[in-house]
């Protein structure tokens, strides 16, 4: 008998605490819980976005989403500052390197806190969509912050799975949702740069 590509934790799963990186990543996602009995609170913890304004669009589209679901969305703290702090050293690290890592894991720790405050014992991440991302790492990540935050527990899952990445970008152009061209921090934005500028010139 096949696996299905999407599976609820073990025990099931009834509400979740979902944190959402921005809201192309969320929709996809959102639309299966909702359509397999799970609520989602949307809690939008990324202290990584940079500029401001570009912190501000994302917030804004996700809360737009949720907000036109029904759902409840939860504004986490942004202090660009202290996530520069948390990821001193690993400025030159490459995508996929150990500044991803820790910067996964002080998001979803933040969350498994969060979730902790609002009595969920699940919690899972819309950063698991994204095909630039090591699902490794953040799962790595999401153990490590379900380990930090007793009575919590991490939904490990692969949410580019069971058509989630289509349909994705079908929502994206239903909502009409702004769509970011780089992963949030700065580093990120300076690779983005650098390989259209690549591209432009080859």
């Amino acid at each position: 008998m096949k696996t299905p590509a999407i599976q609820l934790p073990e025990g099931g799963c009834r509400e979740v605490l979902l944190h959402a990186c921005c809201a192309p990543c969320s929709s996809a996602i959102v639309e299966w819980m909702l359509q397999n009995g799970v609520r989602p609170t949307i809690y939008y913890y990324n202290p990584n976005i940079f500029p401001l304004k570009e912190y501000e669009i994302r917030k804004e589209e996700s809360k737009r989403h949720a907000e036109s679901l029904g759902l409840t969305w939860i504004d986490g703290d942004y202090d660009h500052n202290f996530w520069r702090c948390e990821v001193r050293g690993l400025e030159d690290e490459p995508e996929r390197g150990h500044r991803c890592l820790q910067c996964f894991t002080l998001r979803l720790t933040a969350t498994a806190q969060k979730a902790s405050e609002l009595g969920l014992r699940h919690f899972t991440t819309t950063l698991a969509s994204s095909r630039w991302k090591s699902i490794e790492q953040i799962t790595a990540a999401g153990l490590a912050a379900e380990k930090a935050v007793p009575g919590t527990v991490f939904w490990a899952q692969n949410w580019r799975k069971g058509g989630l990445s289509d349909r994705r970008n079908q929502l994206l152009r239903e909502y009409g949702f702004y769509n970011q061209q780089y992963c949030g921090c700065e580093f990120s934005m300076r690779i983005a740069a650098k390989n259209e500028i690549t591209i432009l010139t080859n």
